[in-house]
């Protein structure tokens, strides 16, 4: 017996390995890790765990991003050699090819709808709010959309900067303002000054003559369409009444 009292004495007396603490948090799905990757957009933190990536912010600085993610996410955050394969799912999706699993715990239910919704707006495309509320079957929350959004832990990657306010205009943007908004938008191929230019002619769809469908004006299905068969159209009721019909990739109205 005293030989036992002895030996755990020792053990509880002996100091855990640095580094012990977090490796088991991060095991355990209560901590995450993160590094810094040079990407299309310039130098991007991103948080990972064994659910999928958690969080991603330009940051000034290592300790800033740590700050933000405490405060945001709530959980412990250590610097961490990176998975052999993220630097390649990263450039993926920044570039289109979805091949990332995203960490959303600790946001509503609503908020992961908001956020699955957005990420299959497809690059070089944007959608308005009210598009993402109505797929969610939610077509009333569309400022609470806004707000999810607003929030999102993981943009450039989950695409918030795809979603444009209702009439038609870029609107803020929560990884750095309407400038990087604008900015990233460009980079994937969406002609934001004409886009700006139909808002704030009123125009909202495009249709196309020999289709008889009408589409957002980024909807890649109409993007070759020749102008002399193109029709600008102000709301969905005079796309209508012109006899088009919604695309069904874009999903501009309710598809019966």
């Amino acid at each position: 017996m005293t030989a036992l009292m002895t030996d755990l004495k020792r053990l509880s007396s002996m100091r855990a390995p640095d580094g012990f603490a977090e490796r088991v948090l991060i095991e355990v799905g209560m901590a995450d890790s993160y590094a810094r990757f040079g990407t299309v957009l310039g130098n991007v933190y991103v948080a990972w765990n064994r659910f999928g990536v958690s969080a991603a912010a330009r940051s000034a600085s290592a300790a800033e991003f740590e700050d933000w993610f405490g405060q945001d996410v709530g959980r412990p955050l250590v610097a961490a050699e990176p998975p052999a394969d993220l630097a390649e799912k990263i450039a993926d999706e920044l570039n289109g090819k979805r091949t990332m699993r995203f960490d959303l715990r600790g946001l509503t239910e609503f908020e992961q709808a908001v956020l699955r919704k957005t990420y299959q707006i497809p690059r070089g495309e944007v959608r308005p709010y009210g598009w993402v509320a109505r797929e969610i079957r939610r077509p009333a929350a569309v400022r609470a959309v806004g707000t999810a959004l607003a929030n999102n832990p993981i943009p450039y990657f989950i695409p918030c900067h795809r979603v444009v306010r209702t009439d038609g205009e870029i609107g803020n943007y929560g990884g750095g303002g309407p400038e990087a908004k604008k900015a990233i938008l460009t980079m994937e191929g969406v002609r934001v000054n004409r886009l700006q230019e139909l808002a704030r002619a009123g125009v909202r769809y495009q249709g196309v003559k020999t289709t008889k469908i009408f589409c957002y004006p980024t909807c890649h299905t109409g993007r070759h369409a020749l102008e002399k068969n193109i029709v600008w159209l102000h709301d969905e009721a005079s796309a209508r009444a012109a006899g088009f019909r919604p695309c069904k990739v874009c999903r501009p109205a309710a598809v019966a």
